[in-house]
């Protein structure tokens, strides 16, 4: 099989892809780790026979979804480097598969990714919903530059880690109530994406996180004053391997994301990787240059878990 990278994800196609690719490489296990509102499942892909447990992760914006075929692409990379018997980015695949057990999450938010991508009937009441909660933000172009879940929460602000923090930041920016992008919802978690994938880590024991975002070409690797064991380093590795640049999240996003609550919440290294450069969505035409800079960057983070 092929990954397509030409054509908008919706939530159909990543099902689709993610079966097939457990089809072809049974060593590959697919489950659903909840559902979105409206319903849709979020599948996890999981390979490797290793104590390391390593998570990536994809979309948690609806217009970052470029992200999505990034990580499929990748995992079919990896299964049929290990599956030849070959190498990734010089590294021994099957070493790799018996040294780390890899979970991948590669569309956080599908209803919203649908929206975005035309794939949401807009008769539907949660199109609907989604207009007119964005008639309110008339300088976010709709659907394009929704970020949220389709009922207006930013699902990357919904994590227990200075939440209240995150809060406050947003509604002095105007921001506190259901929007595109930037609402942090009612409470930690109250969304069932956030809360899915936040299930997922607390019973899996992972020992470090990436989780993709667009744009920016930079590495975001640190949370407050927490320092665990060669996370620095590792964020180093990680720049080497893609030219991204190694820096500290903004201070008005710098609470109540996933990266954010891994490290705060195990002490353990977690990074957010803000792919590509531009204006989200990014265009197809860019899909390339970001693969190209991000398989040796994944590679390395399962070498070094």
């Amino acid at each position: 099989m092929t990954v397509p990278t030409d054509v908008n994800y919706t939530s159909q196609l990543t099902k689709e892809i993610i079966h097939s690719l457990a089809k072809e490489y049974p060593f590959v296990s697919v489950s659903s780790i909840g559902k979105s509102v409206m319903g849709n499942d979020i599948y996890a892909l999981k390979c490797g026979y290793g104590e390391k447990k390593v998570f990536f992760n994809a979309a948690h914006h609806a217009n970052e979804w470029i992200t999505t075929p990034l990580l499929l692409k990748f995992m079919h990379s990896y299964m049929s480097a290990y599956d030849d018997n070959t190498y990734i980015c010089g590294i021994d695949a099957k070493e790799l598969f018996m040294n780390t057990t890899l979970v991948c999450v590669p569309l956080v938010n599908p209803d919203g990714v649908d929206l975005v991508n035309g794939a949401l009937d807009e008769s539907s009441p949660f199109y609907q919903k989604a207009k007119s909660i964005s008639a309110k933000y008339d300088h976010i172009p709709f659907p394009r530059g929704w970020k949220a879940n389709i009922d207006g929460v930013d699902l990357n602000l919904n994590y227990p880690a200075g939440w209240g923090n995150a809060k406050k930041i947003k509604k002095e920016k105007g921001i506190d109530s259901n929007a595109p992008r930037d609402y942090v919802g009612t409470s930690p978690l109250c969304a069932p994406e956030s809360r899915a994938l936040y299930d997922l880590t607390v019973a899996s024991g992972f020992c470090l996180t990436l989780s993709y975002h667009t744009q920016g070409k930079v590495i975001y690797w640190k949370y407050l004053d927490f320092l665990p064991q060669n996370s620095y380093e590792i964020a180093e590795t990680l720049s080497k391997a893609s030219g991204y640049a190694i820096e500290v999240t903004p201070s008005e996003s710098g609470f109540a994301g996933y990266k954010d609550w891994f490290i705060s919440h195990y002490n353990l290294p977690g990074y957010t990787i803000e792919a590509g450069e531009g204006e989200s969505p990014l265009p197809k035409e860019q899909f390339d240059t970001i693969y190209e800079a991000n398989e040796p960057l994944l590679v390395s983070a399962l070498n070094l878990a």
